[in-house]
């Protein structure tokens, strides 16, 4: 399971270094497209193949300029013997991915994120809204 938060730079050429911890699940390549909340989502590449399944089967006619988006986006990276990832400009422009990047895990996938824009994110986040959240899942 992906869990933590990492922070990384990002380099001029657009490499960046992807958790040692994520990269024994991820797999030796890997799928990175974009995603929502301007981030990029890493997914193993059978997982993606999951997911890109339930797309196309809930896309219908109404969703399906959604799906080619996504699909159009997505990108096989395989870590270098360094462990850096190499991200194309338009992922990292759609991203906002300048210098400081957070790679977060969230259970099967990760995402990574333009720090500052994660931190904004996650100050959107107060004690009430979380148990609300929880409240509704379930939990």
């Amino acid at each position: 399971m992906l869990m933590g938060e990492y922070n990384y730079a990002i380099d001029e050429k657009g490499r960046l270094n992807f958790p040692a911890k994520f990269r024994e699940e991820m797999g030796e390549s890997f799928v990175v497209a974009r995603w929502l909340d301007n981030c990029l989502v890493a997914y193993p590449t059978e997982k993606w193949q999951e997911q890109a399944e339930k797309l196309k089967a809930l896309a219908g006619i109404k969703n399906r300029l959604i799906v080619s988006y996504l699909f159009a986006s997505g990108i096989v990276v395989q870590p270098d013997k360094q462990g850096r990832i190499l991200l194309p400009g338009g992922h990292r422009d759609h991203a906002k991915l300048d210098k400081e990047v957070t790679i977060i895990g969230v259970g099967d996938h990760a995402e990574i994120w333009n720090t500052q824009a994660w931190h904004a994110a996650v100050d959107t986040v107060d004690n009430a809204k979380l148990e609300a959240a929880l409240l509704e899942m379930g939990l």
